[in-house]
């Protein structure tokens, strides 16, 4: 079963050793907001979307292994990156199942894409690790045609 398509897939009990030294450092954060931008500066920093890759490579859709996904670097698909923003931010201790909403938009006409709403104190932030490279900023997410 793909990492959270249908449903939000469980989360580890146990980290890999380079993902609990990242929520680690999440923890020292001052505030939700703070944690959910380090965590967002700590994905777009390994991982990026591709048009193209999320159909050449869609059966990495199907990796459920958190060593597998944390020790990628490069292409991920928007579940997949999603997946483990949920993992930092609810192993932060910043956050709880709750505050983090699966959300689905349809991109360039034919492709379904995933992007996290997130509550951070009274307000939900759009959050859209896949499609920083394609100039969504913080706070934003991909739709239509951009």
């Amino acid at each position: 079963m793909p990492i959270d398509l249908f449903s939000k897939t469980p989360l580890p009990d146990a980290l890999p050793k380079d993902m609990q030294k990242a929520v680690y450092e999440l923890k020292k954060s001052s505030s939700q907001e703070e944690c959910l931008k380090r965590a967002y500066e700590i994905l777009i920093s390994k991982y990026q979307g591709k048009r193209l890759k999320t159909f050449t490579r869609i059966f990495d859709v199907f990796e459920t292994d958190a060593q597998a996904l944390w020790d990628r670097k490069g292409f991920m698909h928007c579940t997949n990156i999603n997946y483990l923003m949920r993992v930092l931010l609810v192993k932060s201790g910043f956050f709880c199942e709750n505050d983090i909403r699966l959300q689905w938009a349809q991109i360039w006409l034919v492709s379904p894409h995933q992007y996290l709403k997130i509550k951070a104190g009274e307000k939900w932030i759009d959050v859209d690790v896949w499609a920083h490279d394609f100039g969504i900023e913080f706070g934003d997410k991909a739709h239509g045609f951009r």
